[in-house]
């Protein structure tokens, strides 16, 4: 065969491998032509997986599925993708909030607290008789005979000594300052003002077993003052409760700091828990020193150490 019926050949028949190559369908998941040719044949990329998403959502008329995927940061923390997926987020974190008393002007939690009611003497006696029937039902389960001479009246006296310790339940301070609070403009205190050794009893939530100790509050006044045994009176209300120490320090602070807008608010208190002492690790000698800072008092460490020296407790805190 002549030369140039040799080439003519291999001409045609590369005129008919790109022919073929044209006409054959390319899948939209698999790959796509891009510039330049080896041999004739077109080079081939491989699609990445949001192109053959986004293809085949276009495909169906549907918006592509990354579109609406939260996003997610570096630490893993997730991120609203719509503003639907937000508001959504926002009404399940306001419900996961604490209610505040809205008829209280002072719309602080530390301040609401409690729920005084009207007196009841019909209902205060079903709730005696109440707990003069669970009374008698415990001295039963630990073995006791409930109707002898003994122990005939421990029922009643329980009951009403439980609801003594527990009055606080039924009162606010906002109620029992009442309107021992003064204003006083000319004299723009900076010092401090401390009542310390506030004796305090309490019942631990855990056990129900009384823990005993003193409280040393101080406060940094801006113009108003408070009545001096007030303050004693905002510890009782809280001690009045079933209580954890830790708890109870800062319900103190709390509660003076937006009752007299101070510059400051420092409570310390150090007490003795029955829980330890007469059960479980049964160590007498121990006591727990609780604090609770607020304003200048945590800013500083200069007006801190004054107050522990003022108190004779030269530790930092």
């Amino acid at each position: 065969m002549a030369p140039s019926e040799i080439s003519a050949g291999s001409t045609a028949a590369v005129a008919m491998r790109q022919k073929k190559q044209a006409s054959r369908p390319t899948s939209d998941d698999d790959s796509t032509s891009v510039a330049g040719s080896v041999n004739g044949t077109p080079k081939k990329r491989k699609r990445t997986k949001e192109e053959r998403a986004a293809r085949r959502a276009a495909k169906n008329g549907t918006a592509a599925a990354t579109a609406t995927k939260p996003v997610s940061s570096k630490d893993g923390e997730r991120f609203p993708a719509n503003e639907e997926e937000e508001e959504a987020a926002a009404e399940i974190a306001a419900s996961k909030r604490p209610r505040i008393d809205l008829e209280d002007k002072s719309k602080s939690l530390a301040l609401t607290a409690g729920h005084p009611r009207a007196p009841d003497a019909a209902a205060d006696a079903e709730r005696l008789e109440k707990m003069c029937g669970a009374v008698r039902t415990i001295l039963e389960c630990i073995g006791e005979d409930s109707s002898r001479p003994g122990l005939l009246d421990t029922p009643s006296r329980y009951a009403k000594a439980l609801l003594f310790l527990t009055k606080g339940y039924q009162q606010t301070p906002r109620e029992i300052i009442n309107d021992a609070i003064w204003d006083d403009e000319g004299h723009n205190h900076h010092g401090m003002v401390i009542v310390r050794d506030i004796e305090i009893y309490s019942l631990c939530e855990h056990h129900m077993v009384p823990f005993t100790g003193k409280m040393h509050i101080g406060y940094i006044p801006t113009t108003r003052v408070v009545g001096l045994s007030k303050l004693a009176r905002i510890a009782e209300v809280y001690a009045r409760r079933l209580q954890i120490q830790e708890r109870l320090t800062k319900e103190v602070a709390m509660a003076i700091m937006d009752l007299l807008k101070p510059h400051g608010v420092a409570v310390v208190m150090e007490a003795k828990h029955l829980c330890m002492v007469t059960r479980g690790v049964e160590k007498t000698g121990t006591s727990t020193i609780t604090s609770s800072v607020l304003g200048c008092f945590e800013r500083s460490s200069k007006t801190r150490n004054e107050f522990l020296s003022l108190l004779k407790l030269d530790k930092s805190f």
